[in-house]
């Protein structure tokens, strides 16, 4: 079949030379002794000028045929004046542009088409809305000016931004005349709301994005947020290197997330919130290397699953939220959390790192929302499991300190004196230190100054030793209480090694209830 004529009165040569190079596919290359930076390519000569709308009409036609060759755009160092506008459209071509110039926009919004490239590529602005690529999607290495746009479109293979640059649209150069007034910036929240206008400071809107390969962003600079709401990375996500700098909205938005993996370390760097509140991970999650920095809450990782969450920055200023996640691994150290760090709820199978345990405690005490009772418990748990149960008794010591000072003063009052005397349980030896002691004292000084038998009918020897066990024991065993009768001030002596004796077993019993029950149960 032959190949139907151009439907344009006039090409131009390079669009000649496209046109005639589609039916197989082959390279048209215009750099040849030319200025290759697309950035300047305003300035390109007409030699080099493809109006988008012949692009357009080849990549649409129905009636290329009689070649053995597989049809397609290829096109290098182009100036692409216009719109390329393939929305709704089906394409069976591939469209391959290499260091091109497009001063519109690139729009595939709802199409269904194969792999597209756009590498090395100076662009106004993409936009990719539910469209579905069978295929790859490459942009590694191009400039987006006004943001690139790909909520809930559906990528077969690869999702390439490796090297990209990514404006928004508030800081676009220029608008084409007559563009979507939600796309060029405007406020986008409902009618009478307050919402902040946050498509202009979005670089890439990729909420519900679907991407069965692996999506590699590394090395991509960003003066905008990357919202990634509900999208979901079949083989991981990858940020390595990557700088974003988000201004009034979180640097990376990526709540209830889905991802094979997600790498936000080795050099990433975010200005501003990472969000990924209920995300989940079915690999690692990790931050090794990245640098984060945002006034107030820098990482927001509540209710959010991951097989293994490393969080070992090379620096890190703000607020971090772990609320009601769960890890089978944190892999951190005590640097790892410089102010504030939230971990009501937190759960997780293992911990490891340098941290010690007096590190471990005080990461428990930096709570904003003061003594919380389950992040103690959980770290006891997990002493308990791997066997360590001195540093389970000493957490759980740690969470009765923290519980008095939420008290009232008699409950502060009596908590000291657990303490004190027993460890709230916990350190039952030292009732038996105090008992040593006062013991010891009272046998020295019933030596010294022996009390008067009571009854003189029978004759009895006096053991100072024996006598201030008897006193220390809440009911008299070895009757010397009721038999002896000590004079002066020894009197008060004996009622206090009385009242002692009382206190400590008392506390004795407090603490045994306490450390037996089921909830301190590993």
């Amino acid at each position: 079949m032959a190949r139907s004529r151009p439907p344009f009165h006039r090409l131009t040569s390079a669009e000649r030379r496209l046109w005639e190079a589609y039916p197989t596919g082959a390279w048209v290359d215009l750099r040849e002794g030319h200025e290759v930076d697309p950035s300047s390519g305003g300035s390109w000569g007409r030699s080099r000028v493809v109006r988008a709308e012949v692009i357009s009409a080849l990549v649409l036609d129905r009636g290329v045929g009689g070649s053995a060759r597989v049809p397609g755009v290829r096109l290098a160092g182009a100036r692409i004046v216009g719109d390329l506008n393939l929305s709704d459209a089906t394409i069976e071509a591939k469209v391959h542009l290499l260091d091109c110039h497009i001063a519109g926009t690139v729009s595939l919004n709802d199409a269904r088409t194969r792999g597209v490239r756009l590498r090395r590529c100076d662009i106004l602005r993409f936009r990719a809305s539910r469209a579905t690529i069978d295929g790859l999607l490459d942009l590694d290495g191009s400039t987006v000016h006004a943001g690139v746009r790909l909520d809930n479109a559906h990528v077969t293979g690869q999702l390439r931004l490796s090297g990209t640059r990514v404006g928004t649209p508030g800081e676009a150069p220029y608008r084409e005349p007559g563009a979507d007034p939600l796309e060029a910036g405007s406020w986008n929240g409902p009618e009478g709301s307050e919402e902040p206008r946050t498509w202009e400071s979005v670089a890439l809107w990729a909420g519900g994005l679907a991407v069965d390969g692996s999506a590699f962003l590394r090395d991509m600079r960003a003066t905008g947020g990357l919202r990634l709401i509900g999208a979901r990375f079949s083989s991981g996500l990858y940020l390595q290197g990557a700088v974003v700098t988000a201004d009034g909205t979180p640097a990376v938005h990526a709540d209830h997330m889905q991802a094979a993996a997600a790498e936000l370390g080795a050099g990433f760097t975010a200005h501003g919130t990472v969000r990924l509140r209920g995300a989940r991970i079915d690999g690692v999650l990790s931050f090794h290397g990245a640098v984060l920095r945002a006034r107030g809450r820098v990482l927001h990782l509540s209710h959010m699953q991951a097989d293994e969450l490393i969080l070992l920055p090379e620096s890190i200023e703000g607020e971090v939220n772990l609320g009601y996640s769960r890890f089978g691994v944190l892999f951190d150290r005590p640097d790892s959390y410089p102010g504030d760090v939230r971990l009501n709820g937190l759960t997780y199978e293992s911990l490891r790192g340098p941290a010690t345990l007096a590190d471990r405690l005080s990461w428990l005490r930096r709570d904003p929302g003061g003594y919380l009772p389950q992040p103690y418990e959980q770290l006891a748990a997990y002493y308990r499991r791997i066997g360590h149960e001195p540093d389970a008794r000493r957490v759980l010591l740690a969470r009765q300190r923290a519980r008095r000072r939420t008290l009232r003063v008699p409950g502060r009052l009596w908590g000291r004196l657990l303490d004190g005397l027993v460890g709230y349980g916990y350190r039952p030896w030292l009732a038996g230190l105090w008992a040593a002691l006062l013991l010891a004292t009272g046998t020295a000084i019933f030596t010294q100054w022996p009390p008067h038998q009571i009854g003189l009918d029978e004759s009895r020897h006096f053991n100072a030793f024996v006598y201030t066990l008897d006193l220390l024991v809440p009911v008299s065993v070895f009757e010397q209480r009721g038999a002896w009768e000590p004079a002066g001030w020894t009197q008060w002596l004996a009622n206090g090694l009385i009242a002692a004796g009382w206190i400590l077993a008392t506390a004795l019993i407090a603490g045994a209830s306490r450390l037996l029950r089921p909830s301190n149960a590993p």
